[in-house]
């Protein structure tokens, strides 16, 4: 769909890898706290940014931020309803 790898929790794409950055679907509300951080944009493939999720490129990834960034996706899709 988008040229990269993703990982699915509950039917939804929840992280991936595209080019050389992680992407991963937060939520809308922790999407904006997400943003402040080091290495985080917003995810846009069209000029328009996927609501909810960011893309985090290395320096956004340092020491164990790639597991926390996992488990911030994973934790956020558990809450949604399952998908088909």
């Amino acid at each position: 769909m988008f040229g990269g790898l993703a990982f699915m929790v509950r039917g939804y794409m929840t992280v991936g890898v595209i080019e050389d950055s992680l992407m991963a679907k937060l939520g809308p509300e922790a999407t904006e706290t997400a943003l402040s951080r080091p290495g985080v944009r917003p995810m846009d493939f069209t000029g328009r940014p996927m609501r909810g999720f960011v893309f985090i490129d290395d320096s956004g990834l340092k020491g164990r931020q790639l597991q926390s960034w996992i488990d911030k996706a994973i934790d956020f899709m558990q809450a949604q309803p399952r998908r088909g």
